[in-house]
């Protein structure tokens, strides 16, 4: 961990690219509440198309100024989640996002009351509403799961109770939560981190892997009573609201937005089911490798190839994806190389900061980058993928206007992904050390094991909790240890002994807290294998598609835009590629 002022400007976020100062954020935040007081007053007084037009033009830039606002608050939280000010302002800011919602909330009950007809009139009558088009109709989509205007301000109201439980496990997972203690190599007794154990978990040491193993899940057995209350309630938030808003499933309605037919879903559970073999197969040989009696889960993280340390530092990381995404062009790159500098990323652990990484988008300003570098292998496929991440805003926001910039969550996936398996293919083609090439190799096995069947583990998880709750069966801490428990076995195989805190696992899980979403990751993972495998061989027309969907923002269906791509997930071809590959991986390494 890192001393927040040892660390160059260089390598933190500059959010006064968003707020020059704290007194421009609180400026901003009260024009923007007094915008959201009048903005009420278009309710029941929009009666022609030049009224709509105001509306919508005014409600778009609401929603942009509140998006700084929000983002502003949330990166500086993040920052530290100890300090009670920036605790503060999040709150505030998410108490204001209720507002907005409940402001707006008579708007599509409203456009619902038109006919399609007369809609169509307006937007001849008025030339701007040809922006706002597209969207209008699409709401069409949602009318029998749209509610009263009275009801849909209600739920608008209730907003700030509704994300309750992912915000209390939020607080929990990141500022409460204390890991057990640890033996240092001077025989002292001190706190694991999570820096800490994702180091250790990789130890040769044995009894150093069930030593931490052990720490880091003893708060979470400790609260896990607590933890399954507030999933429990995440999840009967989830279901209660899909039946108000009169969908067939929970899973139905998280896959509605995006087009999705929930048979992409079951078909991608089902794939996963069916390559479990090579799963299995890969489990078997680890056990073999390191020799041991019985394989327990704090074996699963050791690299089975002795002797290869990789210690990289941010600035050899950042040189190294560059040259890994050579194909995707020299624009893409450039970009790359500019961002590096530009106040977009914050690089390191440090006390009280949030854990994990992510990448967030700001219309008109540029993406943020949180990382927590710890100079090792993960830390350069962390960076590979927020990166691309980062780049899919940068083009959206450069190439979509507003209304079409932001991307889905599914096709982000996918963007991400293809910068990882390029850089994996890079760092492998390039390695002419036999050890070290097997390495990566078992590198590759362990990513494509984590990005696509730890996230369809994770999906069927969700969608048998959620079928339980919309069947009123018991839904606690218990009942997640048990199915937890059954999926985690039947994923690895008899060959590993799953002890006593697997179980647990649900409960460090912060992506349950948004229904549905894991299964993007594997997705993703199966369509970039896909594109990356013809951006590798050259292919001028797949690269040039490629960067069109990056640019694309919203601006299609999901799907379809991956159609534009040559990857058809309807049809299922990528996924039972990418688990071909899998199989042909675990072969190879086998073998060697």
């Amino acid at each position: 961990m890192v001393e927040t002022k040892s660390i160059p400007e260089s390598e933190k976020w500059k959010k006064e690219h968003i707020f020059s100062s704290e007194e421009a954020w609180k400026r901003s935040y009260e024009e923007v509440s007094t915008r959201i007081d009048d903005i009420k007053h278009y309710q029941g007084n929009i009666t022609n198309a030049k009224e709509l037009l105001t509306y919508l033009t005014k409600g778009e830039e609401i929603s942009q100024k509140y998006s700084k606002l929000y983002v502003y608050a949330m990166l500086s939280h993040d920052e530290d989640t100890r300090v009670a000010e920036s605790q503060a302002r999040l709150s505030k800011v998410q108490q204001l996002g209720v507002k907005l919602s409940s402001a707006t909330s008579f708007f599509t009950p409203f456009l619902l009351s038109l006919d399609e007809q007369t809609l169509s009139t307006y937007i001849k009558q008025e030339e701007g509403l040809q922006y706002f088009e597209e969207d209008l109709f699409d709401t069409y989509r949602y009318k029998e799961h749209v509610l009263s205007a009275e009801q849909e301000a209600l739920l608008s109201e209730m907003g700030e109770a509704l994300q309750a439980p992912r915000n209390t496990y939020g607080m929990i997972n990141n500022a409460d939560i204390t890991f057990g203690y640890i033996t240092n190599d001077q025989g002292e007794k001190e706190r694991l981190t999570r820096g800490k154990y994702a180091l250790l978990s990789k130890s040769s040491d044995r009894e150093k892997r069930k030593e931490a193993y052990k720490a880091y899940y003893e708060p979470y057995i400790g609260l896990h009573n607590t933890i399954g209350s507030t999933l429990s309630a995440a999840v009967k938030n989830n279901v209660k609201l899909t039946k108000l808003r009169n969908y067939p499933s929970a899973l139905e309605k998280a896959l509605f937005g995006d087009k999705v037919p929930k048979e992409v879903y079951e078909t991608l559970i089902q794939a996963a089911h069916k390559g479990k073999e090579a799963l299995h197969a890969y489990t078997k040989e680890r056990k073999k490798i390191l020799n041991v009696n019985e394989l327990r889960p704090y074996d699963l993280g050791v690299p089975l190839v002795e002797g290869v340390k990789y210690d990289i530092s941010y600035d050899e990381a950042y040189e190294m994806m560059l040259k890994a995404l050579s194909p995707l062009g020299e624009d893409y790159v450039s970009q790359l190389k500019e961002m590096k500098a530009a106040g977009v990323i914050d690089v390191h652990e440090t006390p009280g900061k949030r854990s994990g990484a992510y990448n967030i988008g700001v219309y008109g300003v540029h993406p943020y980058v949180l990382l927590n570098h710890r100079n090792d292998l993960d830390s350069l496929f962390t960076l590979t993928h927020e990166m691309g991440h980062a780049m899919h805003s940068y083009y959206s926001n450069k190439h979509q206007p507003h209304i079409t910039a932001g991307y889905s969550i599914f096709v982000a996936e996918v963007a991400s992904t293809v910068n990882e398996v390029l850089l994996m293919h890079h760092l492998i083609d390039h390695e002419k050390d036999d050890k070290k090439r097997r390495y990566l190799l078992h590198h590759f096995i362990d990513q494509f094991k984590g990005t696509f069947f730890t996230q369809v583990m994770f999906a069927e998880f969700e969608k048998i909790v959620h079928e339980k709750a919309e069947k009123e069966e018991p839904l606690n801490a218990s009942a997640f240890n048990e199915v937890y428990e059954e999926l985690f076995g039947s994923y690895h195989g008899e060959s590993l002994e799953l002890g006593d805190e697997v179980k647990y696992g649900w409960s460090r899980i912060p992506h349950f807290y948004r229904p549905f979403y894991v299964y993007k990751y594997a997705t993703g993972y199966a369509s970039a294998i896909h594109i990356a495998d013809r951006l590798l061989k050259g292919d001028e027309e797949t690269k040039n598609n490629y960067l069109e969907f990056l640019k694309s923002g919203s601006s299609d269906y999901p799907l379809s835009l991956l159609k534009r791509t040559g990857v058809d997930l309807e049809e299922g071809e990528p996924i039972r590629n990418a688990l071909n590959v899998f199989s042909g991986l675990v072969k190879e390494f086998s073998k060697e």
